[in-house]
């Protein structure tokens, strides 16, 4: 919300906005899981005349998701690490044996199985779908439209299926940014052919911790305690011209300041290291976001 709200608020400076279209979108978090749910079962929830373990050891046959170990000691493990932001919901529990309990640790599954897909995609297939970002849009849709409200402009709602009917009268391809030309009541659609993306990611300010600890916490590394370096910050836009060498080039993006006045730049491209500290030019502070300029593949409007 406190993003939405302060970009409808730089973009009413910088253009003459007359209305607002908020896609006021609800889910039915239960239908996105089972689709054919119905009726009474709404009231009878994943666990109905079920214990977690109990359920668990039902689900995956009484085995070892990872290396199919049976008749042995089997612990419930998350998939998502919880200290990587996993929940104890159902569906991110599975049940693994002690030894790949311990060699998995808080790795991301993907990296644990690295070397065996087939396990990975059948484990992917056992698994629901998240519904963190389904709940944070049913919990705040009408709480951002009441702040949209206070900016004083008419502000207009539509589904998502009204968005999904645009989308496909005015056959648009299916993409975030062009969702937003087709939300609420539209008569048509023009898309200009070569018009660029601004991705715009929300990266912060930075940081006041000055120390980098390790996974026990313990000191691992100290950062500046300035954080300019040659004028310079983490997170600032700037366009760096080498005019030769190995890296010679034009490369405009976020820098990531180094003490020794060596900068790394995040492209679109990806990452440029080794870029002297005297080749850049600061082209706007860092506000809190992280900019690039994206080409999409050429589509033409038929209206």
């Amino acid at each position: 919300m406190d993003t939405t709200t302060a970009w409808v608020a730089k973009l009413m400076k910088l253009a003459p906005v007359t209305e607002i279209v908020e896609e006021l979108v609800k889910f039915d978090t239960q239908k996105l899981q089972n689709p054919e749910i119905s009726g009474i079962e709404y009231q009878q929830g994943t666990l109905f005349e079920y214990e977690v373990r109990e359920y668990l050891l039902e689900k995956f046959g009484r085995k070892c998701v990872y290396c199919g170990a049976e008749n042995v000691p089997l612990n419930i493990e998350h998939v998502v690490p919880k200290a990587r932001g996993g929940s104890n919901r159902i569906s991110n529990l599975v049940l693994s044996c002690e030894n790949c309990n311990k060699k998995k640790d808080a790795q991301p599954v993907e990296v644990f199985l690295k070397n065996r897909p087939e396990v990975l995609d059948r484990i992917k297939r056992g698994l629901k779908t998240p519904l963190r970002d389904a709940a944070a849009v049913n919990a705040t849709r009408w709480s951002l439209f009441n702040a949209l409200q206070a900016f004083g402009l008419p502000v207009e709602t539509g589904s998502g299926a009204l968005t999904k009917f645009n989308r496909h009268t005015f056959d648009v391809p299916k993409e975030h940014w062009l969702d937003a030309l087709c939300a609420g009541r539209v008569n048509g659609v023009h898309y200009p052919e070569g018009m660029g993306i601004l991705q715009v990611r929300c990266t912060g300010r930075g940081s006041y911790q000055r120390t980098r600890v390790d996974k026990y916490g313990f000191p691992r590394g100290y950062l500046t305690c300035q954080k300019r370096v040659h004028g310079f910050a983490t997170g600032d836009m700037v366009k760096a011209v080498i005019p030769s060498g190995k890296k010679a080039g034009t490369y405009r993006g976020r820098v990531a300041v180094r003490a020794r006045g060596c900068f790394v730049i995040q492209t679109p491209e990806g990452k440029v290291d080794g870029i002297g500290w005297r080749h850049c030019r600061l082209l706007s502070f860092n506000d809190g976001y992280g900019y690039a300029w994206l080409r999409p593949a050429p589509y033409s409007s038929p209206v």
